[in-house]
């Protein structure tokens, strides 16, 4: 795994495209990597004003790789996740990535992760519990355009309150339409499509989704999973 370096005393118009600017690997084995194999867009380094976005970034990107072994989108990079979550009134020690989209009344309990590339559309008032994991792409919806579009506009937009109760996960890519209630302590399977209210205690799968079974705590850190039988 390679790392790139920059000196950010060097003008980026002035860098020789051709030459090895400054390459090294986590692991030195003595190799160098060209400049143009690095940067297939090379042209970027040629735009003095991206120098110090560039500079920032090749900064960022290795104290987070260092700390926390991770690569991150640059807007991910430049902010803070809990920081945003305070900004939008979520409770004490929830976080959200910059690439969430908040749409309207959205109110998320303490200690809850929104994780990247989600969608909180609280247009019909949106409710999220404590200590919720609300996975990848997940979109909870509290609105939807359904018959404005096939009446060429003319009905209009129908909202309802969505509701996420507490100690719940919300797998990758999962759509919880408008009006649901999901309950405290429940699961909902990566890309399902929940359009009806999930009880407390589920585990809900599929495209619609159904419950399949149901979630016991046993004592305070371990979970059962318990399955209908067929």
């Amino acid at each position: 795994m390679q790392r790139t370096w920059i000196d950010p005393k060097v003008r980026f118009e002035d860098l020789d495209h051709s030459a090895k600017i400054v390459f090294e690997d986590l692991e030195p084995r003595g190799e160098k990597m060209d400049a143009g194999d690095a940067w297939k867009d090379s042209w970027k380094l040629e735009a003095p004003e991206l120098a110090e976005l560039l500079t920032l970034h090749q900064k960022l990107r290795e104290e987070i790789k260092s700390r926390w072994n991770r690569s991150l989108p640059f807007a991910d990079e430049l902010f803070d996740r809990w920081e945003r979550a305070s900004f939008l009134g979520f409770g004490k020690g929830a976080s959200i990535y910059d690439s969430s989209l908040v749409l309207g009344d959205v109110q998320v309990g303490e200690g809850t992760w929104i994780g990247p590339f989600t969608v909180l559309d609280g247009r019909g008032g949106l409710r999220i519990g404590k200590y919720c994991s609300i996975s990848a792409g997940v979109q909870l919806y509290s609105h939807d355009t359904v018959k404005w579009a096939l009446t060429g506009g003319v009905a209009d937009e129908e909202r309802q309150p969505t509701s996420v109760g507490d100690c719940c996960y919300i797998g990758p890519l999962s759509v919880i339409s408008r009006g649901v209630i999901v309950g405290d302590h429940s699961v909902i399977g990566a890309k399902s499509f929940v359009k009806r209210d999930v009880p407390p205690f589920s585990i809900a799968i599929g495209c619609p989704a159904r419950v399949v079974g149901r979630v016991e705590l046993a004592g305070d850190s371990d979970v059962r999973f318990v399955y209908d039988q067929k």
